[in-house]
């Protein structure tokens, strides 16, 4: 079951990156969260695994703003959410907090 979704945007272009995030399910001794984003080139499926159900969509969350983050539209200044340069909402391991831009820069 889809719990959250979030449209992200090419600058100057019609198209539209929708990421879909699935609610946790219990998965062996621990928990995993689903997510898809729909690249132009296909859509990516991926899931975060983690003890419980919050620490899952915590994981989900994180990997994520990782691949957004690390994505060649993100790279070309092409890939916006609300408006260009001001990130995307989406948190990042620390190792990545440098890459931020915008709001998520500012909010962390």
């Amino acid at each position: 079951m889809v719990i959250a979704t979030r449209l992200l945007k090419l600058r100057g272009e019609s198209a539209e990156i929708p990421i879909r995030i699935f609610a946790p399910v219990e998965a062996g001794r621990g928990w995993e969260c689903s997510f898809e984003i729909g690249w132009p080139q296909g859509v990516q499926r991926k899931r975060a695994n983690g003890a419980d159900a919050v620490q899952a969509l915590e994981y989900a969350l994180r990997l994520i703003g990782t691949l957004l983050y690390s994505s060649d539209l993100h790279e070309d200044g092409r890939l916006m959410w609300d408006e260009p340069g001001r990130g995307y909402g989406f948190p990042v391991p620390p190792s990545l907090r440098d890459q931020l831009i915008g709001d998520d820069a500012r909010l962390l």
